[in-house]
């Protein structure tokens, strides 16, 4: 049975979007092409009638996750509240909503030149919204933003990449975020001068 092509576009990004969030919890190389598509909803068959290969899903994935970051970024009312979501329990505690730069930056490392080429991009974007949001600050040097944007996105992903790493019962976890967030919130506010 035939299906339309307005079905398949529809099944394609299912398909993506439970990927993005998959591969977020379970890293790129973390869970296989059969168990991805058990979870979308289809069998492993259909796999290649959307995707020439794993890699061309990976970086369809991760463009979407840094898509859906950006659209989060946007939504915070100020860098502040921006900066208190990202460095939360909740986003820790998260990973298949969360940051791409937090959850893949280990796998993006070991992956083809193509998918580490997304990635930069979807991290370039998420310096290009903290230099907009500095801006908001009153940091007035385009030079000053970008070292301060580069060197937030650093330390809150970081940040999130130690804490979830920490055992569940660790004080670090929250000592690891609290702290990070009080550096990141003084860097966001400091002026050069």
């Amino acid at each position: 049975m035939r299906i339309t092509r307005e079905q398949a576009e529809k099944n394609r990004e299912e398909i993506v979007e439970t990927a993005s969030k998959l591969f977020l919890e379970h890293g790129f190389d973390g869970i296989s092409v059969t168990d991805l598509m058990q979870m979308a909803g289809f069998t492993h068959g259909g796999f290649y009638n959307h995707f020439e290969s794993k890699e061309v899903l990976a970086a369809e994935s991760a463009k979407l996750a840094f898509e859906k970051r950006a659209e989060l970024m946007a939504e915070a009312k100020d860098l502040k509240e921006q900066l208190k979501y990202y460095l939360s329990p909740v986003h820790r505690d998260v990973p298949s909503g969360g940051c791409p730069a937090a959850a893949l930056a280990g796998d993006a490392a070991r992956q083809p030149e193509a998918i580490k080429s997304l990635f930069a991009e979807g991290v370039e974007g998420m310096i290009q919204a903290l230099e907009s949001r500095l801006t908001a600050n009153g940091i007035k040097s385009t030079k000053e933003r970008r070292f301060i944007a580069v060197n937030l996105l650093a330390k809150i992903v970081g940040a999130i990449a130690l804490a979830r790493a920490m055992p569940v019962d660790s004080n670090l976890r929250q000592e690891i975020l609290e702290t990070n967030l009080r550096g990141a919130l003084r860097d966001a506010t400091r002026k050069k001068k």
